[in-house]
Formats: structure tokens, C-alpha cells, sequence
């Protein structure tokens, strides 16, 4: 029975691909759920280089010193948000 929180996804690819990864994953001694976890944070991987291809894309007529101040803009503004939160519960 699936662990709550978990989908079961079904995939196709090449039996080259299947042989080389089921051989990689037991080079490494890894036994059961290996394969599921291995294609979970394969995904994670390229969605986190897709979204920062995006970014990159988005950004890429800003010198890296505007770049640089619009960062720390955000990053002084987060700041004194979560400082003025923690000021108002203190106060409750």
C-alpha cells in the first residue's frame, strides 16, 4: 500500500536508459526504492535548472551591479519585514 503524500507515476523510456540506471543504482548497492528516489530528485534537479534558465533568460540585460542592488532591495525589505513581524508578536 502507497505511503500517504506519495503518487504513482508510471513512466516509458528506452531499455538502454532502464539497463543503465538499474546497473548504476546496483553498483551502488542500492535496494528497493532506489529507482523511485533517484528519478524524484532527477526531476527536482531539472526543474531547479529550468527555473533558473528562466531567471537567467529574465535577467540578462541587467548589469550584475543593478542586478546586484535590486538582490539586496529585496533581501533589506524581507528583513525589515520579518523584524517588524517579530516586533508585533513580542508586543502581543
Amino acid at each position: 500500500m502507497p505511503e500517504a503524500g506519495l503518487t504513482r507515476l508510471t513512466i516509458s523510456w528506452s531499455k538502454d536508459t532502464d539497463l543503465a540506471l538499474r546497473s548504476h543504482l546496483g553498483a551502488q548497492g542500492l535496494k528497493k526504492g532506489a529507482l523511485s528516489k533517484f528519478v524524484e530528485d532527477a526531476v527536482k534537479w531539472r526543474l531547479l535548472d529550468q527555473s533558473v534558465g528562466h531567471v537567467r533568460d529574465a535577467f540578462a540585460g541587467i548589469s550584475s551591479n543593478e542586478l546586484q542592488s535590486v538582490i539586496d532591495e529585496a533581501v533589506t525589505s524581507i528583513r525589515k519585514e520579518k523584524r517588524q513581524q517579530r516586533k508585533r508578536r513580542s508586543e502581543k
